[in-house]
This record gives structure tokens, C-alpha cells and sequence, in this order.
């Protein structure tokens, strides 16, 4: 692994965990501080720190360090899960925006290629495009979802800011975007412009008040993601600081925490990105809430079943249902209970099985099926293809 990126964490954060419980996290972390670059071997998940903001809208200047979120993630205690991760500290404001996202991309791309899930905490949610470039050369497709209370589709003949990456990632080759999922937006907050365009592209989008009544159907979203970007303008504001307050409808503490560990839950999810931190002096409620969202996706991905290898037909069961003149197919893991349908439109997944790919779904989607209704992820899925 190159450190040249990265630049260690404060000695005073690494000088403060002599003063910590034994068991915490902080003590049981390997961190990159300035006289140790640790050891990745066995290495699960690695933080790193992104110090830019520069194409943020809301940009006058500023910059801003990670220092209080570091602090009381260090203090949380870790599950009844083994602690295989790292911080690596933080990648700097490059002389331009584009030789942070240089770096972002080159960090994220190595650790991926390691099996070694990135924690990326920024600035500025356009960084969740160099994440995206990190993928060019290890996937020729991959899902995206964001949970905001925006698309961030924006103008895209504009230059690239933290409310129009999407744009930039859709149009710029290489085209390595399948899917894109909105969780959690709220319609006040975008253009008809661009909600008629997710509508053209056959992209998903699940609005607030549809999640907080059923949180868990963010998991099946989930389960297909490879990249999950979280703005945390999409928490409302009466659960955070003081600057970083934005609206006073969003998530909860705890449905944000839910989400966050439903994307760590994911197989295939390999890099997990918080953005749009605004650090102030009351500062104690932001930081804790991201180290609670970290906390979440940690224990989340040490809680994954590997239950979506079809090739063993004694690990699942199958359901097949006809509906209008499609035959639709369907499967259960015996493991977990969770459930798949097959996309016969698209190429074999594993040629040697001669399997199609599968799109996690839920059991709701089976009983419609047999009800005569088509699973809206699966019609999408068909008009995109």
C-alpha cells in the first residue's frame, strides 16, 4: 500500500488513547500516526479522510479536519465482532480538486483490489465521483445508491460540484454505471427536470416518508449496491449540530444507523462513502452520529452470510411464477430467508452454470407476483437492459 496520499492522524488524537478503556475501539484500531505506517494483512476495512470541499456550492473558503469524529469514534466499543481495520488517516486538499480526486481514486482503487473495504469521510459529496473512477479498472459495472435528499443529477454541461456529480458520472466515459438508487429523497428538494430524467433512465428512487415507514426496504436496494454514498444533509436537523443542521424533516439517528448497517449487511457492497460534514464548535452530535453510522457499517459487514452462491441447489429453493405471458423465477437462501429474481434478459452471470444474473428482492415482490403484478425493480431492470 502507498502512503504517499495519506497523511497520518494527529499525534494528539494517538497521544489521547493512553487515556482510553482497554477495550475500545481506539485501542484495538491499527491507525497510521507519524511513526508507524500499519500493517494491512488481514485487513478488513480501512477509514480514510478526505480534507476537500472546494466543489461544494456552499463553498466560502473554508477548511475543516476530522479530528472530533475521529475522537468519539475512538471511544465507541466494538461489537462481539473482531476488529480488522485501519485508519489511514487523511488524504489533503490537493493544489486543484482534481489531484484530491486523483489521490481518492488511486487510495479507494488499491485498497478495493486488496479486498479491503474503504470508509471514505468527506467533505464534499462529488468526491463520491473519484470513489466511482476507482472502479475502472476492477468492474465493467457497478451499482450506485445515494442516500440524500437530492439526486444530484444537476446541470452536467456545468463544471462539476457536490449537487451535480451524478450528471458527470453518467455522461463521462468509461460508461460503467448500471444502476443508480436515490434513498430517501425528498421531492421539494429537486427539479421536475430531474425527477422526469431518473424516470427516463430507469433509475430507482424511494422517497422519506416511503423508508420511515418500512426501513427495511432499504436492504434488497442495498444488496445490490457496490458503491453507497450517505450525505448527511439527508439527517434532519434536530439530530445534529449546529452548522450542520439543514432541514427539519430527514432521518432519524437511528434510522440513519439502520440504513448504515443494511449497506454493511450487503455481499457486494466494497466502498462506503459520509459526506457533506460540517464541523462547528458544538460539534459533539455531528461527530457522534457519524461514528455511530461508521460503527453500523463495521458491524454490519461483520454480520454478512455468504447465501447468494446458487450453484449449490441444496442452499436454496425455487419458485417460478408466470405473469403476463414472463415466466419470472425466483429464489430463497435457506441461510437467510432473503430472496433473488432472475434477469433472463441479461447475459449469464457464470457461464459455466449457464446462470443468469439475479436482482435482490423481497418476499413482498414474490406474493405480487403471484398476484398477477410485476416487481417494479425487475421492469426497470428490463426497460434499462
Amino acid at each position: 500500500m502507498d502512503f504517499s496520499f495519506l497523511s497520518p492522524v494527529q499525534d494528539q488524537l494517538v497521544d489521547q488513547l493512553e487515556l482510553q478503556h482497554s477495550q475500545t475501539i481506539g485501542k484495538k484500531l491499527r491507525i497510521h500516526s507519524a511513526t508507524i505506517e500499519p500493517n494491512l494483512e488481514g485487513v478488513k476495512m480501512a477509514i480514510v479522510g478526505v480534507l476537500e470541499t472546494r466543489n461544494s456550492v456552499d463553498y466560502i473558503g473554508e477548511e475543516f479536519q476530522l479530528h472530533e469524529i475521529r475522537k468519539a469514534f475512538y471511544k465507541l466499543f466494538p461489537g462481539n465482532w473482531p476488529l480488522n481495520m485501519v485508519d489511514l488517516g487523511d488524504i489533503q486538499r490537493g493544489e486543484t480538486v482534481e489531484d484530491t480526486y486523483f489521490a481518492l481514486t488511486k487510495v479507494v482503487s488499491s485498497l478495493i483490489k486488496n479486498n479491503i473495504i474503504p470508509i471514505v469521510i468527506g467533505g464534499s459529496q462529488d468526491l463520491t465521483y473519484a470513489n466511482y473512477r476507482a472502479y475502472d479498472k476492477i468492474s465493467s459495472m457497478i451499482n450506485i445508491v445515494n442516500i440524500d435528499k437530492s439526486f444530484d443529477l444537476g446541470d452536467s454541461s456545468k463544471p462539476i460540484n457536490n449537487g451535480s456529480f451524478l450528471g458527470k458520472i453518467i455522461l463521462e466515459q468509461p460508461y460503467n454505471l448500471f444502476n443508480y438508487t436515490a434513498l430517501g429523497f425528498q421531492t421539494y428538494f429537486n427539479s421536475q427536470e430531474e425527477i422526469d430524467l431518473m424516470e427516463k433512465l430507469y433509475f430507482e428512487s424511494f422517497r422519506l416518508g416511503e423508508l420511515t415507514h418500512s426501513i427495511t426496504a432499504v436492504e434488497p436496494v442495498l444488496r445490490d449496491a457496490d458503491l453507497v454514498t450517505l450525505d448527511l444533509n439527508s439527517v434532519k436537523s434536530s439530530e445534529v449540530s449546529i452548522k450542520q443542521k439543514y432541514s427539519p424533516n430527514g432521518f432519524n439517528g437511528r434510522e440513519i444507523c439502520a440504513i448504515s448497517r443494511y449497506a454493511g449487511i450487503s455481499n457486494k457492497v466494497s466502498s462506503f462513502g459520509v459526506y457533506e460534514y460540517n464541523p462547528s464548535q458544538d460539534d459533539e452530535a455531528t461527530a457522534m452520529l457519524v461514528a455511530q453510522i461508521v460503527w453500523y457499517f463495521i458491524e454490519g459487514v461483520n454480520c454478512r452470510v455468504k447465501d447468494d452462491d446458487f450453484t449449490d441447489q441444496s442452499s436454496y429453493l425455487k419458485f417460478t411464477v408466470l405473469v403476463e405471458e414472463e415466466e419470472l423465477v425466483f429464489f430463497k437462501s435457506k441461510k437467510t430467508g432473503r430472496w433473488w429474481i432472475e434477469i433472463p434478459f441479461l447475459e449469464y452471470s457464470n457461464n459455466k452454470s449457464k446462470q443468469h444474473p439475479l436482482l435482490a428482492c423481497m418476499y413482498e415482490d414474490y406474493v405480487s407476483a403471484t398476484k398477477g403484478v410485476i416487481p417494479e425493480r425487475w421492469y426497470k431492470a428490463y426497460k434499462k437492459s
